[in-house]
C-alpha cells in the first residue's frame, strides 16, 4: 500500500499575514485559497509546487488554540524544509527579513540552520549530502 504525509497543520493567527510571510518571506508557493463562507478557509502553502507534503493554515478560533501558536513544537524544530543549496536560501531568506538561529554549518548529513516563521516556530532548512 502507497501512503504518505500530504499535510501538516500550523496553527496561524490570521490567514493573511501568514500567506504573506511564507510566500513573500520564505519563497513558499500558495498551494489553494478556498473560502468556504463562515470564515472557514482551506489554506494551503508548500516549499515548491511540486513538494509531496503541504502546510495547511488553520486560523486559531479559540483560547487554546492561540496559545499554541507559534510553539506548536515548544522549543524544538516543527518543520524541515530541504532544499538543493542550503546558503543560497539562507541568503534570500535573510535579505527578506528571516530570522535565522546562526549561519549554515556543516553537518554530518549536509548543511543545514534554523530559523523561525512570523509566530516563533522554528524550522530547519536542510541540504542533504546524499545520506
Amino acid at each position: 500500500m502507497n501512503k504518505k504525509i500530504a499535510h501538516v497543520t500550523l496553527l496561524v493567527k490570521d490567514y493573511e499575514e501568514a500567506i504573506r510571510f511564507y510566500t513573500e518571506q520564505l519563497g513558499f508557493a500558495l498551494l489553494a485559497d478556498n473560502a468556504f463562507g463562515n470564515g472557514m478557509r482551506w489554506v494551503v502553502v508548500a516549499p515548491a509546487a511540486g513538494s509531496e507534503t503541504a502546510i495547511v493554515f488553520v486560523q486559531a478560533d479559540s483560547s487554546d488554540k492561540l496559545e499554541r501558536v507559534g510553539s506548536q513544537a515548544a522549543n524544538h524544530v516543527f518543520l524541515v524544509v530541504h532544499t538543493d543549496d542550503c546558503r543560497r536560501d539562507y541568503e534570500a531568506m535573510k535579505s527578506r527579513g528571516v530570522h535565522f538561529f546562526g549561519e549554515p554549518r556543516d553537518v554530518p548529513w549536509g548543511v543545514e540552520v534554523v530559523f523561525e516563521d512570523l509566530y516563533g516556530n522554528r524550522l530547519d532548512l536542510v541540504q542533504h549530502n546524499g545520506f
